[in-house]
């Protein structure tokens, strides 16, 4: 399996519940399709640097994962179709990141 990063950003509109909701269903996609959960990271509201959906703020939440390659399909056509997530990008972490010991 492959390390794995995948960064949203939300609309500032949804309620903590609904957040904590949406996410939820990304890390039980991650899991049902063969992915390992390292780390839900919430960045927290930000100012954005232009409009996004006529919103200029937006709260970032960064997944980090295990999984085999084919689970990012099912996970980006799950991030499509939910509604509260502006953008999305995932991509794919070094196997040994400096520093780190193997």
């Amino acid at each position: 399996m492959r390390k794995f990063e995948t960064l949203l950003l939300l609309s500032p509109e949804l309620s903590t519940e609904q957040r904590e909701t949406l996410l939820n269903t990304l890390v039980a996609v991650i899991e049902r399709e063969g992915g390992v959960m390292a780390e839900v990271d919430d960045w927290g509201m930000r100012d954005l640097a232009y409009p996004v959906h006529k919103q200029m703020r937006g709260c970032y939440t960064r997944l980090e994962y295990h999984a085999p390659a084919e689970l990012i399909v099912e996970l980006e056509r799950n991030i499509r179709i939910s509604n509260g997530i502006f953008k999305f990008v995932t991509v794919k972490l070094a196997d040994n990141a400096v520093g780190e010991v193997a």
